[in-house]
């Protein structure tokens, strides 16, 4: 008798070991402030915001490939790259940069968290805040982030209720394929600033760092050279790996924000509840399939969104200091080696948590770091299609061509949409 798993099996298990550093940067991405942004463009703008979600895909999975490729090929991450190709001065910059955002990021994914548990349990949210923010800050100290965030991934699949609701409710799917291929959209200060929040929460530059060093940390704890070094099959295997591991992460997040937006068109839009100031409002959406049980799995996915996310804003931040400083880096180490590493985390998370005393409510603070999210990737983005372009930084593993051209249209797009929205700001 054969002892050998079915043909489906062994297809499902090689899949899995094929998934790393992608797949966790994909389920980050749907953090609070995703959650909150894709709510918002489906509660203001119905079904013409579900255009968004198909169109960052091909970039969003260009600029992560280009991101992981770095760390892989040169076996450093993006920042200590960015050091070797630009003055100090223009590195600093740009993880001022990035600090900045991500502990704005970390402060309103800490007051949604907080919020998201007083819709279910009640008593004083900023006490949630605080020991929530006390649990993630723990964790990153004192447990390797690769054995719990397996267990912080079921609290995500929430989000999977989404997708639900679709099958509860009447939706006329070709007015949906129509109003994302052809949206009727007026040109106003309010919608250029959603696409920029919306794709500021989809292609997030705190993404960029964390993939590019989740993939050096893997390379080392299975004591790889990086593919400079590596021969022709093992470095072909390695790209493959990051490709299907990269577009699966990627497609995973984007299809969980286009059910986001559809299923807050379709309920609170055709309510007329198209502007969101709560989290309860936000939570609303998932009524017609969780009914009073809608608050907790909103809270749940929020929840444990936050807890994946905050080790990733925190982590990105203290990689891209730590990197430009020439610090010990990694969240396999333990504190007491890598302490100017971990002194960032720290920081990081109390500065986030220092902004949620701010008189602002959760939902409007994740949209605006989402705003600021989309601003910064610009000149981060512009900095790491130069490193990969480099072939006395890359050798032979530069960026294809088709990652050149969606990985600077990527970038261009961007930009255009930043300019854009300062330049309507007054409508």
């Amino acid at each position: 008798m054969s002892l050998r798993p079915p043909p489906n099996l062994r297809g499902r298990v090689r899949l899995a070991s094929r998934l790393g550093p992608g797949l966790i940067t994909g389920a980050a991405d749907d953090d609070p402030s995703g959650i909150a942004t894709y709510s918002q463009a489906g509660a203001r703008f119905g079904l013409d915001m579900l255009w968004t979600v198909i169109f960052t895909y091909p970039l969003m999975v260009a600029v992560q490939l280009i991101s992981a490729r770095i760390g892989r090929v040169t076996g450093a991450g993006l920042s200590s790259n960015l050091v070797r190709v630009f003055p100090r001065w223009v590195v600093t910059g740009l993880v001022c940069l990035l600090l900045i955002a991500n502990i704005v990021n970390i402060g309103a994914d800490l007051a949604a968290m907080g919020a998201a548990a007083n819709l279910v349990f009640g008593g004083d949210r900023a006490l949630y805040t605080l020991a929530l923010a006390a649990v993630s800050l723990l964790l990153q100290l004192f447990v390797p982030y690769h054995r719990y965030v397996r267990f912080l991934k079921w609290l995500t699949m929430a989000l999977f209720v989404y997708v639900g609701v679709i099958f509860t409710i009447h939706i006329d799917w070709l007015e949906v394929l129509a109003r994302t291929t052809l949206p009727r959209l007026e040109l106003s200060g309010a919608t250029i600033t959603m696409v920029v929040a919306v794709f500021g929460t989809t292609i997030s530059p705190y993404l960029f760092f964390w993939q590019s060093a989740e993939e050096v940390e893997d390379m080392e704890a299975a004591h790889a050279p990086d593919l400079l070094h590596a021969g022709a099959l093992r470095a072909r295997a390695e790209l493959d790996r990051i490709r299907t591991d990269t577009l699966v992460g990627m497609g995973v997040s984007n299809a969980i924000a286009f059910f986001i937006i559809l299923t807050t068109a379709v309920t609170l839009h055709a309510a007329g509840r198209s502007d969101i100031q709560t989290t309860e409002e936000a939570a609303l959406a998932l009524r017609p399939i969780a009914g009073p049980l809608a608050f907790v799995l909103f809270s749940a996915g929020v929840v444990g969104t936050g807890l994946l996310a905050a080790p990733v804003l925190a982590g990105s931040a203290a990689y891209a200091v730590a990197e430009a400083r020439g610090w010990t880096t990694g969240l396999e180490h333990p504190p007491w080696r890598a302490k100017g590493f971990y002194a960032v985390i720290t920081l990081a998370m109390l500065a986030g948590l220092a902004i949620t005393v701010l008189p602002i409510d959760p939902i409007k603070a994740l949209f605006w770091s989402a705003v600021l999210n989309g601003v910064i990737s610009v000149p981060i983005m512009a900095a790491m299609m130069r490193v990969a372009t480099r072939r006395d930084e890359m050798g032979r593993f530069v960026a294809t061509p088709g990652q050149r051209i969606l990985g600077w249209l990527a970038t261009a797009v961007m930009a255009a949409a930043v300019a854009a929205m300062f330049i309507f700001r007054d409508q």
